[in-house]
């Protein structure tokens, strides 16, 4: 008779940022030398750190979406913290890093109202971005820091967790009596940061409210601004996306260094709607055969569309009921997928807190395999191999495709939702028909360092 498999006495838990040691495999990154002004126990309290004195609640009840808040800061401990995060000097040290234009660096100047670029070819030269502002009164915008900046990787990916969603950064440099942009408006939720010397920002009231799209807006819409405000060294600035606004360094300033923390691109219930509704509507069609029956002929026709109205009205209303019961299950697809496969890797290497979105999501999604029927597979995505050095830079991202993603049967799904609820378990508590199944589970995950051994 073969020999009878111990019982399974081991115990995984899930990795957190609230553990004392890492995991196998991982290291610790060198943390910043100056003491960090900002809270980073936690994605809510390194938010509420970065809004302080406003209360969190009170900022999302009353400024989130709706209106700018400016924050002054006197103390120059925030302003050190704040000219630590980057200064001009790191862009020059950078230089030496084998920057480009156009994908690093932005040459830019506004010129009676219109944006001019001044970029040139190649890499980046710390001389010649000398003269750029000397010479040129040019801005020079530096993309994602974060990529380069062990200090911001470590705020943005906080904020990630917070959000829920990419948080991407940029740096300004403005020198005395210029502007770098026309007036115009972000697709994004914007928090400035003033790093180095002064500038000043005008606000306007939105012409589109809460906008879906970048866009310049003429002198002659704007009208007057709602805002004139100076940001010195440690104030930060927010303002809802759709916000009009432009900024200049004043006179008697050498230079300004900014930060903007940008969040919330595509992040509205239209853009939601836009994910889950077409496997929705698939999904229910395979059950449903009134959405399967042919439309009356010349429905397409302009006078006889308007009489699919009703019926397509009526589609719909049944949907939302079974959405509501339960009945009908609704998955976001690509916005997660997004997020989880783009966002920054941890910063410590480690997951984060199970209350704050982990680095692991589980996806039940219909997988192809080559010349076979479809088939329902469990899929595991998450951040840990994410490239920092590719964060929010478009092409850059590695492809689906590439990446090593861990498959499962969909008989694996209730198992992995147990480990991801539960902060301890054992193996044996596996939701699975065997030990080896339950074993290969643990170690597949193991092997990625989504699970420690106790």
């Amino acid at each position: 008779m073969p020999k009878k498999r111990k019982a399974l006495t081991k115990t995984v838990k899930r990795w957190s940022s609230d553990d004392e040691q890492l995991p196998p495999k991982l290291s610790r990154v060198k943390q910043s030398e100056m003491p960090p002004l900002l809270c980073f126990d936690s994605p809510v309290s390194l938010f509420e750190s970065l809004i302080q004195p406003m209360d969190r609640e009170v900022f999302f009840r009353e400024y989130w979406e709706k209106k700018p808040l400016h924050l002054q800061r006197s103390d120059s401990s925030t302003a050190s913290y704040y000219q630590s995060l980057f200064q001009l000097s790191d862009l020059y040290s950078l230089c030496s890093q084998g920057m480009e234009y156009y994908r690093d660096v932005n040459v830019v100047r506004c010129t009676n109202g219109k944006k001019e670029v001044l970029n040139k070819e190649g890499q980046v030269k710390s001389s010649v971005l000398t003269k750029y502002l000397s010479q040129n009164k040019a801005t020079i915008q530096f993309h994602q820091p974060q990529r380069f900046k062990d200090e911001l990787w470590r705020i943005q990916e906080k904020l990630e967790c917070f959000f829920g969603a990419l948080v991407g950064s940029n740096v300004y440099i403005t020198p005395q009596e210029s502007q770098g942009l026309p007036a115009h408006y972000d697709d994004v939720e914007v928090f400035i940061l003033q790093l180095e010397g002064q500038k000043q920002w005008l606000l306007y009231t939105p012409t589109v409210p809460l906008a879906a799209e970048y866009s310049v807006e003429s002198g002659d819409r704007i009208g007057s601004p709602t805002h004139d405000i100076i940001l010195k060294a440690g104030d930060l600035l927010y303002f809802p996306r759709g916000t009009i606004h432009q900024a200049k360094t004043p006179a008697g300033v050498d230079h300004s260094t900014h930060l903007t923390l940008s969040t919330y691109q595509r992040m509205s219930w239209g853009d939601m709607l836009l994910d889950v509704f077409p496997s929705l509507l698939c999904d229910s069609s395979k059950t449903d055969i009134s959405l399967r029956e042919g439309m009356p002929r010349r429905l397409l026709l302009p006078q006889a569309f308007t009489l699919a109205l009703r019926r397509l009205a009526s589609v719909l209303r049944s949907l939302a009921d079974e959405m509501e019961t339960g009945k009908l299950g609704v998955h976001s697809t690509h916005m997660k997928r997004d997020f989880i496969m783009n966002r920054l890797p941890p910063y410590s290497q480690q997951l984060l807190t199970p209350c704050e979105l982990l680095c692991a999501y589980l996806y039940v999604f219909q997988h192809y395999l080559p010349d076979e029927a479809p088939e329902l597979v469990v899929l595991v995505l998450h951040s840990l191999k994410n490239q920092r050095e590719s964060h929010m830079m478009g092409g850059l991202c590695v492809e689906e495709e590439e990446r090593d993603i861990s498959r499962f049967p969909l008989s694996h799904l209730q198992a992995l939702r147990q480990l991801q609820k539960a902060e301890h378990l054992a193996v044996a508590q596996l939701q699975l028909p065997t030990d080896e199944a339950k074993l290969n589970l643990v170690l597949a995950l193991w092997s990625e360092s989504l699970l420690h051994v106790l």
